[in-house]
């Protein structure tokens, strides 16, 4: 994945994260990919707090997860997101690798759609202050 827009973030998973079978529980990954999502929506200053303060919520409406490796316990792990869409909503796709080999340990993409507060409606357009702060308004 290569977008104009992304962010990644080194963690290692802890041993509360951890199974039976001494691998990363499947639910944990998906607080690997909050991390790296507000990472990336922090380097265009459109995360959670700015999205409230703009008068829209994000609400995940769509979330699908790849394991194609394990992750264990004291693995240096990096974590990338990268926006794919922008203009009906957001699409964030991720990759989980290895940090010593770069190898895919998870792919996932997960959609957002914009929610008006004041009114509880889903736009079916991105709003323009987030096109603004991606640099694409009219």
């Amino acid at each position: 994945m290569k977008t104009e827009f992304s962010a990644e973030v080194a963690l290692t998973p802890a041993f509360h994260d951890l199974d039976p079978m001494d691998v990363v529980w499947h639910g944990h990954y998906l607080k690997y990919l909050e991390l790296a999502r507000c990472a990336l929506l922090q380097s265009f200053d459109y995360d959670y707090p700015q999205m409230r303060d703009s008068g829209y919520a994000w609400p995940v409406v769509d979330m699908r997860t790849k394991y194609v490796r394990p992750a264990r316990y004291g693995q240096a792990l990096v974590v990338r997101a990268e926006l794919l869409e922008y203009e009906h909503r957001l699409k964030i796709g991720y990759e989980v690798r290895d940090a010593a080999t770069g190898e895919v340990l998870t792919r996932a993409t997960s959609v957002q759609v914009a929610v008006d507060i004041a009114t509880g409606e889903m736009c079916f357009a991105s709003p323009e202050v987030l096109l603004r702060r991606l640099g694409k308004a009219s």
